[in-house]
């Protein structure tokens, strides 16, 4: 059904609509015959999904009355009033039973402007998010149900991050960030991105070196969990062989990124995600252009404005170049700043820097723009992400990526977690004109290899290391 609603919205197609119109036509009838109590059994027993988001979404298009009550038969208040609570209703249950229900309370709160519907999403956020803590990967359940809050160290597992809840909780923050701007929703959004979206799903064995590759790569379609226990492997699906639920949402997942990226409200554009893109829009009834990319700092050196760096080792920084097409429009450019930053973010507009102090979690730019160029520069490195209920036991990310080590097992490592550099560090960071985000321990009694959790195929890999903290002094 929401694929009809597409083909007519993005399509322009009548006959999609009509059929549309015709299913809740029979969903009308099939809930006019069933009491309160049946439907919410049902509800409990079943995935229902996003209906009561298409029918929010249909309200929205019609504006006919028997649409909002359809919408309303399809809340689950089973779920949404202890939610409306604070209750923690979540542990131990089924994520993705849940949160397409909460998107539907989301939808509802857009299309009728009803506060209700609003407390229920953030209270479900608070639980689901804020106050049960999150893995490394930025992910909550294992074995497709909800952690306990603040305790992982146990569920570390072989079912760790269904790829669904991770597209739906994107989804969910969506929602959230264009409702509030907070950053910390775009944070989320990028954490899960990169070491759920990109991790789980299209993986294929490297061509670099034809030489010394099969003639036709190895590929994996989707992987359906994501393990984070010591010593894991990712069970890819194939093309042809297997069908879950996962296949499905891949589709969607990878073609929703654009989605993400930029925020445009009267008279101010975000730029939430830091992905190579372009966007065309208006302001003020005038058209602009906008073009991000990743520079790839592959000379010797990089200036911008006045400052020179130096890039003979692996930078530790990334720095993105937006040019903009602004026909004399006047509106505020916010940057993200994002969590992961190891010094302040630093921004030039052409090649002059911008003394500029973050606001919110943003560096902000006003200004009447013409033909003009943003540089950004983000300083990044190795961050330590600890277990809620295991402290000593953690994740290294650079910026905002997951390192996973290439070692079948959990070993403790030696190390001051104040400057986790010291315990892992670049290798194999150049190929060509290439960096690559290669790493491995050092000064311990058994070193190895990490690469971005992202990039692990078929290889076996741990994530979460228990660490003996060792400083200078000691």
């Amino acid at each position: 059904m929401m694929g009809l609603l597409d083909m007519h919205l993005l399509a322009g197609n009548q006959q999609a609509l009509n059929i549309l119109l015709k299913c809740a036509d029979w969903f009308l009838r099939f809930t006019d015959e069933i009491s309160r109590e049946t439907m919410d059994n049902m509800m409990d027993l079943q995935e229902t999904g996003g209906i009561m988001e298409v029918w929010a979404d249909l309200y929205a298009v019609t504006g006919d009355p028997r649409h909002l009550e359809l919408m309303r038969r399809y809340e689950r208040p089973r779920l949404t009033e202890p939610v409306l609570r604070g209750e923690d209703v979540l542990t131990n249950r089924h994520a993705n039973t849940t949160i397409p229900e909460i998107q539907g309370c989301a939808r509802a709160y857009e299309v009728t402007g009803e506060e209700r519907y609003r407390r229920i999403v953030e209270q479900y956020w608070d639980l689901a998010v804020t106050r049960r803590g999150a893995f490394a990967t930025g992910g909550q359940t294992c074995g497709e149900i909800w952690t306990p809050m603040q305790v992982q160290s146990s569920r570390l597992g072989e079912d760790t991050q269904e790829h669904c809840v991770v597209y739906n909780m994107i989804r969910l923050a969506d929602y959230l960030y264009r409702w509030t701007g907070d950053v910390k929703y775009a944070d989320y959004i990028e954490q899960n991105l990169y070491n759920g979206i990109l991790a789980q799903t299209f993986w294929y064995s490297s061509t670099r070196d034809t030489f010394c590759q099969p003639q036709e790569p190895e590929v994996g379609i989707v992987s359906y969990y994501l393990p984070l226990a010591p010593g894991s492997y990712k069970k890819w699906g194939s093309k042809t062989q297997h069908f879950w639920c996962c296949h499905c949402t891949a589709v969607q997942s990878n073609a929703r990124f654009r989605e993400y990226i930029y925020y445009q409200s009267q008279q101010e554009i975000t730029v939430a995600q830091y992905i190579p893109s372009q966007l065309e829009t208006q302001q003020d009834g005038t058209a602009i252009k906008m073009e991000l990319n990743r520079d790839p700092l592959s000379s010797s050196s990089l200036t911008l404005g006045t400052e020179n760096f130096c890039l003979d080792r692996l930078p530790d920084f990334d720095v993105y170049h937006l040019q903009i097409q602004g026909n004399g429009t006047s509106f505020r450019l916010r940057l993200r700043c994002p969590w992961w930053l190891k010094q302040p973010m630093k921004c030039w507009v052409n090649g002059q820097i911008q003394e500029l102090s973050p606001q919110n979690g943003y560096l902000v730019l006003e200004r009447t723009w013409q033909e003009d160029q943003v540089d950004i520069l983000l300083p990044k490195g190795i961050t330590c992400w600890p277990l809620a209920d295991r402290p000593t036991t953690l994740a290294f990310l650079y910026g905002p990526v997951v390192l996973a080590g290439l070692i079948d097992r959990e070993i403790t490592l030696t190390g001051d977690l104040s400057h986790p550099e010291t315990i892992v560090q670049t290798q194999n960071e150049r190929q060509w004109d290439n960096w690559l985000l290669g790493f491995s321990t050092v000064g311990q009694l058994e070193n190895f290899s990490l690469i971005p959790l992202y990039e692990v195929g078929k290889e076996t890999y741990t994530v979460y290391f228990p660490i003996q903290e060792k400083t200078d002094h000691s």
